[in-house]
């Protein structure tokens, strides 16, 4: 409950801190004539959106299993992932047309004190995403980890508006159009990063084998339980913030089958107390032979 607490409370984070921006971002581009910034709103609108979905999501995912979902509701959050994807990719469709659109356009040159708006922008959303990040990392979510990327994407697309706006500026009559440009970088950035999301998330899905690290941690605990003499085969699956494991234990061959059960339950309760992340375990009993 305190990784889905920590969860929450980021997710509550963004949903803030993106409408706040969106906010500014938007009066800020119309004002200021520059549609990198406006693309830039457009992007933290939709991240409202996704954060919300992200709310929604681990709530969902971390409801407690039920008769018809014996492992629980997890596979929700990359479900939900899924759908943060689809988000980013059609704000960066929608930013990479109307960015096309207005190269083609002459218009006037965007102003200078928009860059003073930007820049602590940048910011701001670096530093949302290092900590949203880190709560993807101390939970185990995927679609915190998504949302922490959609904060680096609007802090890249920021980056990409300011540069844009200070050429145009600098250069002046003739490279109005730099800001579009900035903005046509910026969306295909964002179409990157939405692969980068996408990919753990399908692994998730598919039972993709990934956790070598956390594989090694549970032989590792095993060989420190009475009874258990070595481990074989461990194979995990990820459902939100929880990883199921199927570990088949090897045992004295001579011992009754009652004390191989209870060696099997001194092995999950252990396996339990070191190793928070844990969901459903699963131990088979081999003999050593």
């Amino acid at each position: 409950m305190e990784n889905l607490e920590k969860a929450i409370k980021a997710s509550y984070f963004s949903i803030i801190g993106n409408t706040l921006l969106a906010l500014i971002k938007g009066i800020t581009g119309i004002l200021g004539n520059s549609f990198a910034i406006i693309a830039d709103a457009i992007e933290s609108t939709s991240d409202i959106f996704s954060s919300c979905l992200v709310l929604f999501g681990l709530k969902y995912a971390n409801r407690p299993a039920d008769k018809h979902h014996p492992y629980g509701y997890g596979r929700a959050e990359p479900l939900v992932t899924f759908v943060l994807v689809g988000f980013l990719i059609i704000s960066a469709v929608i930013i990479a047309y109307e960015s096309i659109k207005n190269i083609a356009v002459p218009h006037e040159l965007p102003h200078l004190w928009t860059l003073f708006i930007l820049g602590p922008i940048i910011l701001w959303k670096e530093f949302s995403y290092r900590l949203v990040l880190k709560k993807s990392k101390e939970t185990n979510s995927s679609s915190l980890k998504a949302d922490a990327w959609h904060h680096r994407s609007d802090a890249i697309t920021s980056v990409a508006a300011f540069i844009g706006i200070s050429v145009a500026i600098f250069f002046g009559k003739g490279y109005e159009s730099a800001d579009d440009w900035a903005a046509l970088f910026a969306s295909g950035f964002i179409v990157y990063n939405s692969y980068l999301i996408f990919r753990p998330a399908l692994g998730e899905i598919m039972d993709e084998h990934l956790n070598e690290d956390l594989i090694e941690e549970i032989r590792v605990v095993s060989s420190q339980v009475e009874g258990v003499v070595d481990t074989e085969k461990c194979y995990i699956r990820k459902a939100g913030m929880k990883y199921h494991v199927d570990l088949h234990a090897i045992v004295d061959a001579n011992i009754s089958v009652k004390d191989g059960h209870n060696i099997s339950h001194r092995l999950k309760d252990q396996l339990l107390n070191e190793i928070p992340n844990l969901g459903q375990i699963l131990i088979h009993i081999e003999p050593n032979e």
